[in-house]
Parts: C-alpha cells; structure tokens; sequence
C-alpha cells in the first residue's frame, strides 16, 4: 500500500478488511485469507491482485492503519490539552490497545508476522506510522532532534506494551496499565538524569578552554 487509493478501491479495501476481520484470528495474515475475504465481499481475484500487490502483508497494513484512525478517534474525543505529558502518552498507549480490543487476536497475529525477519522494515514502519500519529495527536511540535528521540522512545514503549497486554488475560486489563505506567515513569526518570547530567556538564570549561589553560601551563 504505496500509494493513496482512489475512492473507489479505498472502499473495496475497507469492504474486504471487514470481511477478514472475523477470520484472521483463526487463518492468519495470509494469502488464503485474502481469498476468502475477497471472495465473501464480492471482490474477484484480478482486482485483489490489483488492489494488494504485496498480497496478505498489505491487508496487514489496512489492519494497522485502521487501528491508527480508531486511535485517533479515540484521542480527538478526550481534552488532551489539560493532561501532564505523561498522561497524554498514556492516554495515545491506551487509545491504540482500545482500538485493537475487539480484534486482539488479529493484533496479535500482525505482531507475529512483523517480527519475521523478511517483515521487519514493515514493521519499523508501521511502529514508526504509529507513533508519529500518537505524537502529533497529543500536541506535539518538535521539529528538532527531539522530534525523533520522543518518537524511538514511544516506539519502545508501545512495543514493550503491546507484548504484555497480549499475555494479560484479567477483565479490567489492570495489569496492562500498571505495565505501561511503569514503563512512562522509567521515562520521566531518565528524562531527569539526562536534564541533569546536561546541566552538570555545562559547567564543564570548554574544549577551548581547556587547550588554553594547558598552553598557558600549571601557573594558569
């Protein structure tokens, strides 16, 4: 999925994702799913190749990019705003793992897929996809190297939650939460020690300074 569908083929691909839904937590990311889905939305066998050129894998970026317009959804509904920004990523975490819910299975077989080694620059981007869309939602404007260190740091945060909320089988998914809040305050931590670390090292004479006094010699 490299280009942006027309109108048309745009709805035949949601037609087509919907039917598959309800079968990949049994058949997988695969090509006979993509000819059972398409068979059952009524869309033949030239237009699917048409329309998924890399075949299941591009039914699993429909997947992912769904659950990212759900998330948004999601997040577009709470006053973000007035949230810390701790609780802003929280809130982007949990919005992507609401919008996965019903289909959790699913998620899990996507995941499954993408760390295949053939899949894996998929899967960065997809992650990568993601993340940008959380960022942005919750306000944020960094156009520097922040831009892409917040974004790496989330990645590595919604990664390492998605893997736990898979094992959690409780009702209320508190352990999922008591995960992730874990995980956000590992990074306000060493947000601090770096912030620190920064501010000690400023104190530091500079390189130039320093081959100065060594050239002036010990009496300097």
């Amino acid at each position: 999925m490299t280009d942006t569908p027309s109108p048309e083929d745009a709805a035949l691909k949601a037609r087509l994702l919907q039917a598959a839904l309800p079968h990949i937590a049994f058949d997988g990311f695969t090509d006979e799913l993509l000819g059972r889905a398409g068979d059952e939305a009524g869309i033949d066998a030239p237009t699917r190749a048409r329309l998924y050129p890399k075949g299941a894998l591009d039914l699993l970026e429909d997947f992912s990019a769904l659950a990212d317009q759900q998330m948004l959804e999601r997040l577009a509904a709470q006053d973000i705003a007035a949230m810390r920004i701790r609780d802003r990523i929280s809130a982007a975490v949990l919005a992507r793992l609401d919008a996965l819910r019903p289909h959790k299975e699913a998620a899990r077989r996507a995941a499954a897929v993408l760390t295949l080694p053939p899949n894996a620059a998929l899967g960065a981007k997809l992650l990568w996809r993601t993340v940008d869309e959380m960022w942005r939602a919750v306000g944020d404007t960094a156009t520097d190297f922040n831009f892409y260190t917040k974004r790496g740091i989330l990645a590595g945060v919604l990664s390492a939650t998605l893997l736990r909320w898979f094992s959690d089988t409780s009702e209320d998914e508190s352990a999922t939460r008591e995960f992730l809040d874990r995980r956000i305050q590992d990074v306000m931590n060493f947000e601090k020690l770096k912030a620190h670390a920064k501010k000690e090292v400023a104190k530091f004479p500079s390189l130039e300074d320093f081959l100065n006094r060594l050239n002036r010699g010990p009496s300097a």
